[in-house]
């Protein structure tokens, strides 16, 4: 019965995805509610096809002079961690000098062999890290904006030949390289499924390696393309100096900023600016989001949105052009912008003026999370449960509600540590979260506790309002700290890795831990999405904080007259926890019938209640 309630479930969901629905301009499209979203990495995925991995020439960024080491290679995909290999040695620079190195050849074949794996998790929406051909492991430095990443591909010496053949900017004559068709076909392997895909980009900055820098390094004032940048002063040919100044974003020579014009108001970095971007690279930009929106014109085959990076460093006024101009191309699609720190490390954005129906329809909510860690993990900056629900109220009460049940509900990412390894520790959130910025944090296999009180959190997760996400691998049970140490490749059942180094910045003799997947992991993960999929009053219904004293945590989502009702004991000894009324409850979560006027909840365990109809 089970197995065929799953089916009927996957049916559903795919006749819903096919239906979809017309959404008003300012409102976020109405799928956004109940998406389970999975955040893919494509280099550290899945390595789908060896043939295109990555050469010395492909990575190597030759005007900062930042060449591969002699003797580089890929490295396998089992490879400890923590221990360098014979080229990075050879460097004999310290480990982390050699890390954006690395490569381990996952690419879009990975991806798509993996869509039934998605499926059977219960995933129905993917947002993909940049894939955009660059030189780097993180690929926010785009060659082209246009081009799907050549190693990504299937061929990647053909894809640059065809490149070499358009004039990049003129989309009358792009082509479609090997890696841009696999992407394709990877968007119409997962809509089959019923799955969402949305693009990662930054429209904020280039690479150094981009077609319209080049030009600018070239021929300088003269260049076509020389207004397209923050450019402070061009190279006087005739002095010996080199006098080329730009700005790169946050100070970084590999990123050189697309030129702001039009700012009106004061531009500071963690906050919302009138302005707009150069007219010529914002057509540019136009005409790359209407070739991933439309390929060939059919938005039905294309993605169903973007997620944008450092959001807050472009003003207000490209991004309402954007809006509309997307929208204008497919209506249903979905804008989550980067909203993230206010001041380091302390205060993180008001994300309510980007989420008033004329930006994004979401920001990735990292400003949920980091009150839920002080709750639910032991660090050094606890709070109770009431305090926790007084921080929760504070930023949805800035929201719309239609944004508010739309957003995207991030607890680790690319860009933040891995859940288990934050959960191990108990530092402020993103300080000192590596163990080169303190020898003391702890990189290894997190303890029972960390394990236990991760999943109270999992269960808020998946029960509160808004979308929740999975940065790939927490599901497999992934260790690791901030990045880079979050990027490691995936543990998939298949492989069998190499011990990975424990103690690595520690004094002493080293010991290992055994890496691999997390069956209970991934049962555990794949039980709460199915429980927030069949019961859509977790996605659309109203919230209500019942209880919130100590470690107490009661909370119920309603929709008419379904109610499910959720009983935290985030504490370490028992708690008794009143049941309303004669109702008759099922523990949805534990699988088992609850009647009688309270209930005890033991150290560190929950249930999810639901009325017996």
């Amino acid at each position: 019965m089970k197995n065929i309630f799953v089916i009927l479930l996957l049916i559903i969901q795919s006749a819903a995805f096919c239906q979809g629905s017309k959404t008003a301009p300012d409102q976020p499209p109405s799928w956004a509610k109940s998406a389970i979203w999975y955040q893919v990495f494509v280099e550290r995925f899945n390595n789908g096809d060896r043939n295109n991995d990555p050469t010395t020439d492909d990575i190597t960024i030759p005007p900062l002079k930042q060449l591969a080491p002699p003797g580089w290679s890929v490295t396998a995909w089992t490879h400890d961690w923590y221990e360098p290999e014979d080229w990075a040695k050879a460097t004999g620079k310290p480990f982390m000098d050699n890390l954006q190195y690395r490569r381990f050849g996952g690419d879009l074949q990975g991806v798509i062999n993996k869509l039934d794996y998605l499926t059977d998790l219960g995933i129905n929406a993917i947002f993909i890290n940049p894939i955009n051909d660059a030189p780097s492991l993180h690929k926010y430095d785009a060659r082209y904006y246009h081009h799907i990443d050549v190693n990504f591909g299937s061929d990647p010496e053909g894809d640059k030949k065809l490149m070499a053949l358009e004039n990049p900017a003129d989309p009358a004559t792009w082509r479609w390289t090997s890696a841009d068709k696999l992407f394709l076909k990877l968007i119409e392997e997962a809509h089959k499924r019923g799955i969402r895909v949305i693009m990662d980009y930054s429209w904020n900055h280039t690479g150094v390696m981009c077609w319209a820098w080049q030009d600018i390094l070239k021929k300088q004032s003269a260049s076509a393309y020389k207004d397209w940048y923050s450019i402070i002063s061009f190279d006087d040919p005739a002095t010996p100096e080199n006098e080329f100044k730009y700005r790169g974003w946050v100070g970084i020579e590999s990123l050189p900023e697309i030129r702001k014009v039009n700012v009106t108001t004061k531009r500071e970095d963690g906050h919302p600016y009138e302005g707009d971007i150069n007219p010529g690279a914002k057509q540019h930009i136009f005409a790359v989001t209407k070739r991933w929106l439309a390929p060939n014109g059919d938005n039905k085959k294309g993605i169903d949105g973007f997620r944008l990076d450092v959001a807050d460093q472009i003003g207000l006024v490209f991004w309402r052009d954007w809006r509309k101009y997307v929208r204008s191309i497919q209506p249903e699609a979905y804008l989550i912008g980067e909203i993230w720190w206010e001041k380091w490390p302390d205060k993180l954005m008001d994300p309510a003026p980007y989420t008033k129906g004329d930006v994004f329809d979401a920001v990735m909510f990292y400003q949920v999370y980091k009150p839920a860690r002080y709750f639910f993990a032991r660090t050094s900056f606890p709070i109770d449960a009431r305090q926790f629900r007084d921080s929760i109220e504070f930023q949805w009460n800035r929201l719309r509600s239609e944004n508010l049940y739309a957003m995207m509900n991030v607890s680790s990412t690319h860009d933040a540590p891995r859940l288990l390894t934050d959960f191990y520790n108990t530092n402020k959130y993103k300080v000192n979260a590596l163990p080169r910025d303190d020898a003391s944090y702890r990189t290894g296999k997190p303890d029972a506790a960390a394990y236990t009180r991760l999943r109270l959190y999992l269960v808020w997760l998946f029960t509160t309002v808004g979308a929740p996400q999975v940065w790939n691998g927490e599901e497999m049970g992934m260790w690791g700290g901030d990045d880079p140490d979050c990027r490691k490749p995936l543990w998939w059942k298949e492989y069998k890795f190499d011990p990975e180094t424990r103690n690595n910045y520690q004094p002493g003799p080293k010991t290992y831990d055994t890496v691999g997947f997390n069956q209970e992991q991934f049962d555990f993960y794949k039980k709460l999405i199915l429980i927030r999929k069949s019961n859509p009053v977790l996605s659309t219904g109203k919230f209500e904080f019942l209880e919130a004293e100590g470690s107490k945590l009661v909370y119920r989502r309603t929709y008419g007259k379904e109610e499910v009702r959720v009983m935290i004991n985030a504490g370490d000894s028992v708690a008794t926890f009143a049941i309303p009324g004669k109702e008759v409850w099922t523990d949805i979560l534990n699988n088992k019938t609850v009647q009688g006027n309270s209930i005890s909840l033991g150290a560190y365990t929950s249930v999810i209640l639901k009325l017996k109809p």
